[in-house]
């Protein structure tokens, strides 16, 4: 009887970054992040505008490669991926844009229908079957035939939603999820990150700097600063941290490690020339 190969078990940690240095030209970004999302897990990235998160996230996807260190996903090194090994990994990656990014001649169906498409050989009775599947876990099945124009603000995040997990993706990353919607609409997002990623036993990566939201939804925070990891651990830990960023962040703080002023080589009073 011939020998059966032994299959690898998959890795606990569906992504991994390990020591990820980037600048651009000179103005470093990341200075040595480290990070794991466990596979099942909801893993929230926190931090100030202009901290290196969106940077990051490209490094996720390959659009950016690392001066050093790596990021790893399902085991395999991202920058080390050729183009069609690229393009493979993508495909389980699913991407809840900032801005929506809805294709604006396209009806709602048809922006849920365009990855599936494009991506696989379905026959269209089945595509259409998945869509209505997709629109009905965000609440919106009755909204198939609308135009992005027509959507509330609240409502395109949830088509967005939808089309983020369309393909069954293995990963689904949240970019500024809750960023300029009513309270209402907040609540209905992050409860509907938390309910599909438990539903379809996905790993969720919720990048934003809304503390409140994503404390309710996380099973992880890492906070980052200036191109580091400052501080992480359990979302139940945060709310009473005596870090001094996260005690900042958590209170919405003016004075802290995070500066309102842009850093400067000399003081406001020394270059308006004022005397003392």
């Amino acid at each position: 009887m011939l020998d059966q190969p032994i299959e690898s078990p998959a890795p606990e940690n569906l992504l991994e970054v390990s020591d990820l240095h980037f600048a651009y030209n000179k103005h470093e970004v990341l200075k040595g992040i480290n990070l794991v999302v466990p596979r099942g897990k909801i893993v929230a990235i926190l931090g100030s505008s202009g901290c290196g998160k969106t940077t990051l996230l490209r490094h996720f996807g390959g659009q950016l490669r690392p001066s050093k260190g790596s990021v790893k996903f399902m085991g395999r090194v991202v920058h080390e991926l050729g183009n069609d090994e690229l393009f493979e990994m993508r495909l389980k990656m699913g991407m809840m844009f900032q801005v929506s990014g809805l294709f604006t001649d396209l009806s709602v169906f048809d922006n849920l229908a365009f990855p599936m498409r494009e991506h696989t050989d379905l026959p269209e009775e089945m595509i259409r079957d998945l869509v209505l599947m997709k629109l009905h876990a965000v609440g919106l099945r009755n909204a198939r035939d609308l135009m992005p124009a027509e959507l509330s603000g609240g409502m395109e995040r949830r088509v967005a939603l939808a089309r983020a997990i369309a393909t069954d993706p293995a990963l689904i990353i949240y970019d500024e999820p809750f960023a300029g919607l009513d309270p209402i609409s907040l609540n209905t997002i992050a409860n509907l990150i938390r309910k599909l990623n438990d539903a379809l036993g996905v790993t969720s990566v919720v990048v934003t700097y809304d503390l409140s939201e994503s404390l309710k939804i996380a099973d992880y925070v890492y906070f980052i600063h200036d191109g580091v990891v400052v501080a992480e651990g359990e979302t139940s830990e945060m709310l009473d941290s005596q870090d001094p960023f996260v005690s900042q962040f958590v209170h919405a703080k003016p004075d802290g490690p995070v500066a309102f002023q842009y850093p400067s080589v000399i003081s406001y009073v020394e270059e308006l020339g004022i005397r003392a």
